[in-house]
């Protein structure tokens, strides 16, 4: 059987920038209706970036088999080479010519107070990608991507029975109560945080109980007090993995939900999926950026043993 994961979900490139101020210095709160300012970054930086290509990073990580389903524009070209020099596929990467890659511009004060802007660019264009096109997948992910994109590829998936991990995350205020109950109904896992949760709980007007009992997996990540899964009736508690430094917070979501897939491909019980997951969180917190941190599938599994006691098979 195949272990082929689809990753349905954004490709971009992160522009963080540095203002060595405080915004409420320059920013007069009785004159924001007639806003001209202009803030100096002494220090850029860009970060590869996107659910797709994080959730992929992890993956192949572990020792995994993902496949990107994503659009890329026409500044994509090194996206691209990277991924090549990681061993990713990029078989079912569609680049958009007439577009950019999406982009987040970040700039950040000394208080971390940030201003952002995103440009979605050829996120737009992924309902252009079909599932059917791919080949044989042991399972998907449908991640943040432009809204069309998402509905489709979850329709697509429950068409060819690929069973499917629905991820709201940031795009969820984007779909309608009838939408995200249609998204419930087809995916096989659901994944949020907390607050995403209660969004969802109150968008549907479903309780948890109600959305537990639709899927075969329930999982709802609570910051540093873990995460819990419901399955089958059961409820598991999953402690948080102490990571060796905080430094980071961007793209752990991701990195959970890598661990999740790869025990899912792999058979793993509940327990185990969400202690790989919380794993997995704790190694890329601890590194600035969604995909700088380096480990390999054999030192996960070797700290996995350290911190549960057992060794999970692969």
């Amino acid at each position: 059987m195949t272990k082929t994961t689809l990753i349905c979900g954004s490709l971009a490139f992160d522009k963080i920038m540095q203002y060595n101020g405080r915004f409420g210095e320059t920013l007069l709160a009785d004159q924001l209706h007639k806003v001209n300012v202009s803030f100096l970054v002494p220090t850029l930086r860009t970060e590869f970036g996107g659910c797709s290509a994080n959730i992929a990073y992890n993956l192949n990580m572990l020792g995994g088999d993902p496949l990107i389903m994503a659009t890329i524009g026409q500044d994509g070209g090194e996206y691209l080479e990277r991924f090549d020099k990681l061993g990713i596929s990029t078989r079912a990467i569609r680049k958009i010519e007439h577009t950019y890659t999406a982009q987040c511009f970040v700039t950040a004060d000394l208080d971390n107070n940030q201003i952002n802007a995103f440009h979605p660019g050829a996120m737009q264009f992924s309902h252009e990608n079909n599932v059917a096109d791919v080949g044989p997948l042991r399972v998907a992910i449908i991640a943040p991507d432009g809204r069309e994109g998402m509905l489709k590829h979850a329709r697509d998936c429950a068409a060819a029975k690929v069973p499917f991990m629905f991820d709201p995350g940031q795009q969820l205020p984007m779909f309608s109560g009838a939408e995200l109950i249609e998204f419930i109904n087809e995916a096989s896992y659901l994944t949020a945080n907390d607050y995403e949760f209660e969004m969802l709980m109150d968008r549907t007007g479903l309780s948890l109980p109600d959305i537990a009992g639709r899927l075969d997996a329930l999982i709802v990540t609570r910051g540093e007090k873990g995460s819990e899964i419901y399955a089958k009736g059961e409820r598991h508690e999953i402690p948080c993995v102490q990571a060796d430094a905080v430094v980071d917070p961007t793209g752990c979501g991701d990195a959970y939900r890598a661990g999740l897939l790869f025990s899912i491909v792999n058979g793993h019980d509940w327990p185990t999926a969400g202690r790989l997951a919380s794993l997995m969180g704790a190694i890329k917190i601890a590194h600035q950026g969604g995909q700088n941190h380096v480990a390999t599938a054999s030192e996960i599994a070797d700290r996995f043993e350290t911190e549960f006691g057992y060794r999970y098979s692969a």
